[in-house]
C-alpha cells in the first residue's frame, strides 16, 4: 500500500498560537512523542527566528533518529544557512524554504516582481542543498496565487533541487472541490512533477482544514502538513489524528497507508495540551473525551449490541484506554524512572529525577490511582514551576462557604523575600488571584481561564490554563494539583513569571 509522509508542524506553526510558545526541554519531550508516534518528519522550529529556537532545532536533531528533523527558512540567505546549521547533526534533515506567490503578498509584503519572486526561491533552494538533498519548497498563499505562476515557480525549484512541493492553504480561504483540483492541475502541468513529492499545508479558517488536505490527497499529494490537536495560527491547522483516521478508517476509498502507530495519538494529544496550556474540546474528533461517549439510549443499546452499529472505529485504537501507573507509594526510583522513560520523558539530571520522585510521592498519598496522564502532568508542572521563578506560592489558605463572601489568605515568595497577602473576591479563585495582584501589581489582562481533570475520579488531578495580556505579549500559565484552587494559583503565578521573564522565542511572523 503506497504510504501518505505525515509532516507534523506542532512545533513550528503550532507553536505560533497565541501564548503556546515552549522551552527547549518542551519541545524535545513532544519531538520524542512524535517520534514514538511515527511521524514521518518533524518540523522542529524556524532556525533564524531567535537562538533559542535555533538551539531547541539542534538538540531535537541530536536525538531523534528515526523521524526527519526539519527547519523552516524564508526565501532568504540567512534564514536558510542558519536552517542548514541547525539540523547538521540529524539522522535524516530537511530544510524547508519558502516565498509568497499571491499578488496581494508580493505587492503588499515582499514589494517584488515575479520575476524576482522566482529568482529569490530559486536561489533559496540552492543555497538549501548546500547542506541536504532533502529541501522542500512552499508558495506562501498558493491558494489565492496565479495558477500559471505556480507553475512557472515550481518548475524552476524542482530544476534547482527542490524534492518536495508544497501547495499551502495559508489563510484557509479554500474548499475541498476546488482545493482537489488546484493540486490535480499543478501536478499535470508542471514539467517534472513526478520527480517530487506534492504536499499540501491547510489552514482551518473556515473549519476545512482537514477536508481540503483529504481532497488534496485524493488528487495526487502524498504527504500532509498537520499538527497535533490541530493547533496553530489562528483557527489552527488540520488535525494529525483526523487525518490519520480518515484514511486508516476510510482505507477502501483512500487505498493508502501511514507510517503513525494510532495507539499514540491520545497521548501526544495529551502531552502537546498539557505543555501547550491548550485544553482539548470534550467534542473534539478522536481525542475529545466525548469522542467514544454515547448518551442517546438508542446508541448505548446499540453499541451494547454491536459496537459497529456507531462506532467507525475503537477508542483503544487511538490510545484511550487504561493507562494505569502500577506503581504505588511504595515504589522505588528505578520502577519510577523506567515508567517515565516508556512515557518518552527522560529528565536532564538525577536531582531532576529526585524532584519528579519526591512529587510522585506526595501525589502517591493523595490518589488512589496513578495514570500516565498524571505523571505527564507532574512532570510538567515540575519544569513549569522551576521556570524562572520570581514569584512562588509558599503558602494559601481559602474560606468558602454558603452566604459568605470567599476569602483567600497566601504568602507568596517574591525574588527570595515572603510577602503575604489576602483579599476577597467573587469565588475562591477569583480571591485568590486577586490576593497575588495585591503582590505583584502586574496589571496583566486576564484573557483565559480554564479547568480540565486530566484522569477521571474525584481525586483526579485538576490542571488549570491562565491566559494573560500585558503590553502586547500574552503568556500561558499551566498548574496542576489534586486541589482546583491551589493548582490556580500555581498557574497564574506560572504565568506571571513567563510575563516577567524575557521570552526565549520571536515570533516568526514579527
Amino acid at each position: 500500500m503506497e504510504q501518505i509522509i505525515i509532516f507534523d508542524t506542532t512545533l513550528r506553526d503550532g507553536e505560533q498560537s497565541p501564548g503556546a510558545a515552549m522551552t527547549k526541554e518542551e519541545k524535545i519531550r513532544i519531538a520524542r512523542q512524535l517520534e514514538k508516534l511515527g511521524v514521518d518528519v518533524i518540523e522542529a522550529g524556524f532556525a533564524a527566528a531567535s537562538p533559542g529556537d535555533f538551539e531547541a532545532i539542534s538538540e531535537i536533531a541530536k536525538v531523534i533518529k528515526t523521524s526527519t528533523v526539519c527547519s523552516l527558512a524564508r526565501a532568504s540567505e540567512n534564514d536558510v544557512r542558519r536552517a542548514g546549521e541547525a539540523i547538521k547533526h540529524a539522522a535524516k534533515g530537511r530544510i524547508h524554504t519558502f516565498i509568497a506567490t499571491s499578488k496581494i503578498h508580493m505587492e503588499n509584503k515582499l514589494r517584488m516582481s515575479e520575476d524576482q519572486v522566482v529568482e529569490r526561491a530559486v536561489q533559496a533552494v540552492k543555497w538549501a542543498c548546500e547542506y541536504t538533498e532533502d529541501v522542500e519548497f512552499s508558495a506562501e498563499d498558493a491558494v489565492r496565487s496565479e495558477v500559471d505562476f505556480l507553475v512557472r515557480v515550481f518548475e524552476a525549484v524542482i530544476e534547482a533541487g527542490a524534492k518536495t512541493i508544497n501547495v499551502p492553504d495559508t489563510v484557509g480561504y479554500s474548499i475541498p472541490s476546488v482545493w482537489g483540483e488546484r493540486m490535480a492541475e499543478l501536478i499535470k502541468r508542471v514539467k517534472n512533477s513526478d520527480k517530487v513529492v506534492w504536499s499540501t499545508h491547510c489552514h482551518n479558517d473556515l473549519g476545512m482544514a482537514v477536508a481540503n488536505s483529504l481532497a488534496a490527497v485524493m488528487n495526487g499529494a502524498r504527504q500532509v502538513e498537520c499538527t497535533i490537536n490541530g493547533l496553530g495560527e489562528r483557527a489552527g491547522n488540520a488535525s494529525l489524528e483526523e487525518i490519520v483516521m480518515a484514511i486508516k478508517t476510510r482505507s477502501d476509498l483512500f487505498n493508502l497507508g501511514t507510517r503513525i502507530d494510532t495507539t499514540q495519538i491520545v497521548p501526544a494529544s495529551k502531552l502537546v495540551s498539557t505543555i501547550t496550556g491548550y485544553p482539548v474540546q470534550p467534542n473534539k474528533a478522536i481525542v475529545g473525551a466525548n469522542a467514544f461517549a454515547h448518551e442517546s439510549g438508542i446508541h448505548q443499546d446499540g453499541v451494547l449490541k454491536h459496537r459497529e452499529t456507531y462506532e467507525i472505529m475503537r477508542a483503544e485504537d487511538v490510545g484511550w484506554g487504561a493507562n494505569k501507573l502500577t506503581l504505588g507509594k511504595l515504589s522505588g526510583r528505578n520502577a519510577f524512572r523506567t515508567r517515565l522513560k516508556e512515557l518518552g520523558i527522560e529528565l536532564e539530571s538525577e536531582d531532576a529525577l529526585n524532584a519528579a520522585f519526591a512529587r510522585f510521592k506526595e501525589l502517591a498519598d493523595k490518589k488512589s490511582e496513578i495514570f500516565d496522564e498524571d505523571l505527564h502532568a507532574l512532570v510538567n508542572d515540575e519544569v513549569v514551576q522551576d521556570t524562572a521563578e520570581l514569584f512562588k506560592l509558599v503558602y494559601l489558605q481559602v474560606a468558602s462557604q454558603t452566604g459568605e463572601i470567599p476569602h483567600a489568605i497566601l504568602t507568596l515568595n517574591r525574588d527570595g523575600m515572603e510577602q503575604r497577602a489576602e483579599a476577597t473576591g467573587g469565588g475562591p479563585v477569583d480571591a485568590t488571584f486577586k490576593a497575588i495582584e495585591s503582590v505583584v501589581n502586574s496589571a496583566a489582562e486576564l484573557l483565559l481561564y480554564s479547568v480540565n481533570n486530566i484522569t477521571s475520579g474525584t481525586d483526579a488531578q485538576g490542571e488549570v490554563t491562565v491566559r494573560l495580556s500585558k503590553g502586547g505579549r500574552i503568556v500561558n500559565g499551566q498548574g496542576a494539583d489534586t486541589d482546583i484552587v491551589v493548582a490556580s494559583a500555581k498557574a497564574y503565578l506560572n504565568a506571571l513569571n513567563r510575563l516577567y521573564v524575557k521570552p526565549e522565542k520571536l515570533n516568526p511572523q514579527v
